[in-house]
């Protein structure tokens, strides 16, 4: 081969990578999927788009519980549809790789968009020997829907079903409530840990902590349950600056301690349970969702509306909507270190530095 034509094809693949925050990935700018007729542009957002994600190119994406997924470049709104391959127009949350393929976690599957198409994952059951728990730093983790037996993980080529070990509650569970519909083991939240460690957390039956070698569990009755008797189940994690893990509520904090053992068994996550902050006049709220802004402080989205810990106090942000309290299920924190709160019917808002504002295009 010409010297010459070697040099400038290798100059050319060099070209079309880039390092962004350490990583090499394509830059390939995907053009608007409309024009290949995926999707539909629309003027404006859905109020119950409850799910903020940010990708890589700095859109926008808003998941609906009803309608499916809106893309906002900045401009306009495109509306990702079952129509267009999305599984679901229910989706639950959003992920990225590497790469910036987007994954959409619904209750009817997981589906990749690599910028021109969706394609659904394949799911390799449970039971498949090559199924079993593993913890690789590329790897994606996924709940599709909330009747499940464990999660779901994706090593990049394979989506592996997983079962979590029973656990001590579920023979009181089961006992307590004979007839129930849905599986106590099914999966509300998952959390990744700043060591790595993988946290789920489940309707009725505890806390999982995966850390790559073993299994355990931890289960508190003022996590999963209110003080009025109702169940809330294992919703929201946090990890604040101090190494302290927020779980469900202000109440208490808790200090996770060293844990040698290795074992097959499931054991139980080694925990020092410290006092919380409690808002002056009020119950201590259950958190729907938590995330640490620039200078990590604790932002939480409650029914009330936004808590932000200091770590000494709490200060509460209402979010109103004609007079009446939006009642929120998701925070968020973008690219560029804005905050956005949504609500399951009561549109998206956000932080300009004083209060929440409603985002309208």
């Amino acid at each position: 081969m010409n010297v010459r034509f070697s040099i400038l094809i290798l100059l050319m693949l060099s070209l079309s990578c880039v390092s962004r925050n350490g990583r090499n990935v394509s830059i390939s700018d995907p053009k608007d999927p409309t024009e290949k007729g995926l999707g539909e542009k629309v003027t404006e957002l859905d109020p119950g788009a409850s799910y903020l994600f940010q990708d890589q190119q700095e859109h926008y994406w808003f998941a609906s519980r009803e309608k499916g997924v809106y893309r906002y470049d900045g401009t306009s709104f495109t509306l990702f549809t079952s129509a267009d391959g999305l599984c679901s127009s229910n989706v639950l949350s959003l992920q990225e790789d590497r790469a910036g393929n987007l994954y959409f976690d619904t209750p009817e599957g997981v589906c990749r968009f690599d910028g021109q198409q969706f394609t659904t994952l394949e799911v390799i059951p449970n039971g498949h020997p090559k199924n079993e728990w593993k913890l690789q730093p590329d790897d994606l983790w996924f709940r599709m829907g909330w009747d499940h037996g464990g999660p779901f993980r994706y090593d990049g080529k394979s989506l592996y079903e997983l079962e979590f070990p029973k656990n001590d509650m579920e023979d009181i569970f089961n006992a307590t409530y004979p007839n129930v519909s849905f599986n106590p083991y099914g999966v509300y939240t998952i959390y990744k840990a700043q060591n790595g460690d993988v946290w789920f957390g489940t309707s009725s039956l505890g806390i999982y902590r995966y850390d790559g070698k073993k299994l355990s569990w931890m289960f508190e009755e003022a996590l999963t349950n209110t003080p009025e008797g109702g169940s809330f189940g294992i919703r929201s994690f946090a990890e604040d600056r101090d190494g302290y893990f927020w779980i469900c509520n202000t109440n208490q904090k808790y200090k996770m301690l060293s844990d040698p053992i290795e074992s097959k068994e499931l054991l139980p996550i080694p925990y020092k349970q410290e006092k919380g902050i409690l808002p002056e006049g009020k119950n201590a709220p259950y958190l729907f969702s938590m995330v640490l802004d620039n200078e990590k402080h604790l932002w939480m989205a409650s029914g009330e509306g936004v808590w932000k810990n200091t770590g000494s106090e709490l200060l509460f942000y209402p979010i109103m909507d004609n007079g009446q309290v939006v009642p929120l299920f998701t925070i968020h924190k973008d690219r560029q270190g804005t905050l956005w709160a949504s609500a399951y019917s009561g549109g998206t808002y956000r932080f300009n530095g004083t209060e929440f504002v409603k985002f309208i295009r």
